[in-house]
């Protein structure tokens, strides 16, 4: 693929499939019921920026939206705060206020907002097709089986589950349920020490990267510490054996951003840039991290641009809006996508401008559109793992 100079190679020319990841055409056989009820403005429609502004104006503060850092810039310019996951959701729940939260996120996070906001104010999220891969690579019905084969391996009562925020509010509720905490990619450190404090193993879901990395990175644990439970295999495909010698129980899940930045891509971005420094999230394999300069969360990358000298070049390994917001916003550095192919994510993609302007009319029509609610027993357990978290040390 080619890439623009204006943008230091951060902008991929974008194939047809890429334009389906990017939401701009839609595949009838994997898309079905995923329309918006009612009428949703056409993107070609010029007036649509003038109708977001119309419409977040007349709900005054009634509404409070939220932008994820990997939404489209025509979404974030709406968004009344930016960040990751979990500080959305706690700056919704700062804002008791506001009525109507409006996450530009995905489904996940949505339900985060949700559990952590009052029972008067309604999380609304844009496209209800925009969910997460890596949460629905583990449903509760796995986990629940999964448990059942720690149990019968007789390593269940001294396994603590760690969740990453990036999961299902019933998986959430899972690891509340038993004793576990949930997570981020920057305080994952924090809360296996906790984690293990509490028992002699951790079960890690649902991503495998952040689990593994954050342990033989971090923590001093070695690969071999590490098994991967593969859900869709008898056993998860491990021995009680194996079970009973690991400390780290890794859900087979990964992020599919994430996961597509390979080591040939650290090594052909070093040949392409000469003195480059490759910066990588930890959702990256493990093989990319540790071949990284550095890694971190979404947050640390950013404040590791802000900080960067300037004429310094970096390679990226996250989510393209973000590495192109990031080039935007740092002329005097020279950022660069680590990797040569469109990157984005393709769900959060489904939020995009005239999803929000239909959001945002139906508000100030008086309907409240696409409502995420968590039911009550859900919210209960999903709260207490959350709430080990945000009282970790």
């Amino acid at each position: 693929m080619t890439t623009t100079t204006e943008t230091h190679g951060v902008d991929p020319t974008p194939s047809p499939l890429a334009l389906l990841l990017l939401g701009r055409e839609a595949d009838p056989n994997s898309e079905r019921g995923v329309e918006c009820p009612g009428d949703l403005p056409a993107a070609s429609d010029p007036d649509l920026v003038a109708r977001a502004r119309a419409a977040k104006e007349k709900l005054g503060d009634r509404v409070f939206i939220l932008g994820h850092h990997y939404q489209r810039d025509e979404v974030i310019e709406f968004a009344d705060v930016t960040g990751d996951s979990f500080k959305l959701a706690r700056d919704a729940a700062a804002r008791p206020e506001a009525e109507y939260i409006v996450f530009c996120g995905v489904h996940f996070m949505a339900e985060s907002a949700d559990i952590l906001t009052s029972e008067r104010q309604r999380v609304v999220l844009p496209d209800l097709a925009a969910g997460c891969s890596m949460a629905d690579m583990a449903t509760a019905e796995q986990v629940a089986e999964c448990w059942d084969v720690l149990t019968d391996a007789g390593v269940a009562d001294v396994t603590v589950p760690v969740s990453y925020m990036n999961s299902s509010a019933d998986i959430k509720a899972f690891t509340g349920k038993h004793g576990g905490t949930i997570c981020t990619s920057s305080n994952a450190k924090r809360a296996l020490e906790w984690a293990f404090e509490q028992g002699q193993k951790v079960l890690f879901l649902p991503d495998q990267h952040l689990g593994r990395n954050t342990a033989v990175l971090e923590m001093g644990f070695s690969l071999e510490d590490c098994v991967l439970y593969n859900p869709h295999k008898p056993n998860g495909g491990l021995t009680a054996e194996q079970l009973r010698d690991a400390k780290m129980i890794l859900w087979r899940g990964h992020c599919s951003v994430h996961g597509r930045f390979s080591l040939d891509s650290v090594n052909e971005v070093r040949e392409r840039v000469p003195g480059v420094n490759v910066l990588v999230h930890p959702e990256c394999r493990h093989e990319v991290v540790t071949a990284a300069d550095q890694v971190g969360s979404t947050e640390y990358i950013i404040k590791a641009l802000d900080a960067a000298e300037p004429g310094s070049k970096w390679a990226i390994g996250t989510e393209l809006n973000l590495v192109r917001r990031l080039a935007k916003a740092h002329p005097d550095k020279e950022v660069v996508f680590l990797d040569r192919t469109v990157c984005f994510c393709s769900t959060m993609n489904r939020i995009d401008l005239p999803h929000l302007v239909w959001a945002l009319e139906s508000l100030a029509e008086g309907r409240v559109p696409n409502v995420i609610t968590v039911d009550p027993e859900t919210e209960k357990y999903a709260k207490a793992a959350l709430d080990r978290m945000l009282a970790l040390p």
